[in-house]
């Protein structure tokens, strides 16, 4: 007998068990990988799905803006206050 397992979508919560055309995304502090959807990566505990393209990129967008906050100085206006 198999199981039916079933993934929700980190960005609005669509469930599925069948994940055709969904991404996985595995990622830390330093490092973002992009994945199209395959079982071993879905099922990897640090994954995270996501229900196409433009969900996935949420998702990488929020991560850059958590990794680059806060922005690097603007180190031309200091020179040009001299």
């Amino acid at each position: 007998m198999t199981s039916l397992q079933e993934f929700r979508c980190e960005v609005c919560g669509t469930v599925t068990s069948n994940p055709a055309h969904w991404f996985v995304i595995q990622c830390g502090d330093w490092e973002l990988t992009v994945l199209k959807w395959n079982a071993e990566a879905a099922n990897a505990p640090e994954a995270r799905h996501y229900c196409g393209e433009a969900h996935a990129q949420v998702y990488i967008s929020r991560w850059f803006g958590s990794v680059c906050s806060p922005s690097k100085p603007d180190f031309t206006r200091a020179s040009s206050a001299q």
